[in-house]
């Protein structure tokens, strides 16, 4: 059962939590005007849904594109997870896809997996 699915706008991405099947989806682009209005009661969906989950949760994060303020609210959602990851029980993994020759994007989940220790497969979209 699909606990909370957001689909996409031209400014949001498609949002998918499922507790059950232990997965969590962001795909399309982020430049929403206030990514903090958008993007908290996901988060904190996300704290309330996954804290319950035992095993491996999958992260799937295909944005074609974010803004600054997304990347920091992806940011803060990524560390909401890495101390659900932290709890025991529970293992993050990140799949970041991208573009080819999408360095900037390449580089962003780079940044994001050193800072926060999470498991990042990086897996490059096939169109």
């Amino acid at each position: 059962m699909i606990d909370l699915q957001i689909e996409a706008t031209k400014t949001s991405p498609y949002i998918l939590l499922d507790s059950e099947s232990k997965k969590i989806e962001l795909k399309g682009k982020s430049t929403p005007e206030n990514a903090v209005q958008f993007y908290y009661p996901i988060i904190n969906n996300i704290k309330k849904l996954f804290s319950e989950v035992s095993g491996k949760v999958v992260v799937e994060v295909a944005l074609e594109y974010f803004n600054t303020s997304s990347s920091k609210c992806l940011f803060d959602m990524l560390k909401v997870l890495k101390t659900l990851d932290n709890d025991g029980g529970r293992q993050i993994t990140v799949n970041w896809y991208y573009e080819e020759d999408d360095e900037d994007m390449i580089e962003t989940g780079e940044d994001f997996e050193d800072l926060l220790g999470l498991t990042f497969n990086y897996i490059e979209l096939d169109y």
